[in-house]
């Protein structure tokens, strides 16, 4: 089944241009350097599936005119993946009930967080139909399968997913060798590269290049960036077959 994956945001958790920063790529006029929370949707057989609702979902859903989400993933609790979760609410105007599937550290702090939505004891009328529901091992939503592939972000464990031909790989700092495997014979890879520096708990460029030599995707696409990498002069730097991805980037594979 034909499905395009696009790229909701490709920044890192402050985002590009940073708050305050005066460096070139925050202060780049080039549209390539400015970057919103990372996330992204894919679309399939008229329905779309959302990995991640960052702080900034309400301004990458009207740039892309997202009319529905009929489901979302979330990889982990951090609040540049989850804060933007109360901006689901108006679609459920449009898409009914949506549930949101992820682990139960992250499904607990969903509910700590955003209690007027989903606690018993705060919610009120007109909340909107948004469910929690558990992640436990593949999920196969309208035809598809979304595999969990376990990474390390630094000492936490959180999850990769991979969907058909492609997968997408956020905050991550390493790889367990018994993932590595899951990750074979992709058309499309996502991959956290932060910045050149080694940073505790995400990839940098070299170590997300080594990734790839070694798993050997035809595609592969950096995300999570910062304003370290600037679009233009670091893709300049890179493999054929790799990129910095972008906000709105979209590609088509199978799913």
């Amino acid at each position: 089944m034909k499905a395009t994956l696009t790229v909701l945001g490709s920044g890192t958790s402050m985002g590009v241009p940073t708050i305050g920063c005066t460096c070139a790529v925050c202060q780049s006029e080039d549209p390539m350097d400015k970057r919103t929370r990372p996330s992204i949707m894919i679309s399939y057989g008229g329905r779309t599936v959302v990995i991640d609702t960052t702080p900034d979902f309400r301004q990458q859903a009207i740039r892309e005119d997202l009319r529905r989400v009929d489901a979302v993933i979330y990889t982990h609790a951090h609040a540049d993946h989850i804060l933007g979760l109360d901006d689901l609410r108006p679609l459920t105007f449009w898409s009914g009930d949506i549930p949101l599937y992820a682990d139960p550290a992250t499904l607990t702090r969903l509910t700590e967080i955003f209690g007027y939505i989903f606690s018993g004891e705060y919610k009120f009328g007109g909340s909107s139909t948004l469910k929690l529901v558990n992640l436990d091992g593949q999920l196969d939503l309208f035809g598809a399968s979304f595999i969990p592939v376990p990474v390390k972000h630094g000492e936490a464990e959180i999850f990769a997913f991979r969907f058909g031909s492609a997968a997408y790989v956020t905050d991550f700092s390493e790889i367990p060798e018994s993932s590595m495997s899951m990750l074979d014979d992709l058309d499309i890879l996502f991959l956290d590269a932060l910045r050149h520096k080694p940073h505790p708990t995400h990839s940098s460029l070299s170590n997300s290049l080594a990734v790839v030599q070694r798993l050997k995707p035809k595609r592969a696409y950096f995300t999570h960036i910062s304003h370290d990498l600037p679009h233009v002069a670091t893709n300049a730097t890179l493999p054929e077959n790799v990129q910095l991805s972008h906000d709105g980037l979209k590609l088509e594979f199978e799913i």
